[in-house]
């Protein structure tokens, strides 16, 4: 009987430079890739939305996520705490609360000028 040799496949991750993981030697990112899936995208479907990652790179990135859903999801989770952090540096450090309001303001002065 001659036995088949199986080759286990290692995700294809990879930590960037900010923490976040990328496909491959791609820049996408786990994050992109995992957000096309779970809006209903099909392995099919992403590679033609990434052309840069192959069909197998993305079959054993959610195999990954789905066998390790927790580890996953609290990488994610801390992602989008990261991002929340930013978006609140980003408005305080560029006094971009009230900006609308005070855009529409600056807007109605000029008009009144008129």
């Amino acid at each position: 009987m001659t036995r088949i040799k199986l080759r286990s496949i290692t995700p294809p991750l990879n930590f960037d430079e900010a923490g976040g993981i990328r496909i491959g030697q791609t820049r996408v990112t786990l994050d992109s890739l995992l957000a096309a899936y779970q809006a209903g995208a099909t392995p099919e479907e992403i590679v033609v939305q990434y052309p840069i990652l192959t069909l197998e790179e993305i079959y054993a990135a959610i195999t990954y996520y789905l066998t390790h859903p927790q580890q996953v999801e609290d990488y994610l989770e801390e992602r989008r705490q990261i991002a929340q952090q930013r978006r609140t540096q980003i408005a305080q450090d560029n006094n971009l609360m009230g900006l609308r309001q005070r855009l529409l303001d600056r807007g109605q002065s000029k008009i009144s000028n008129i």
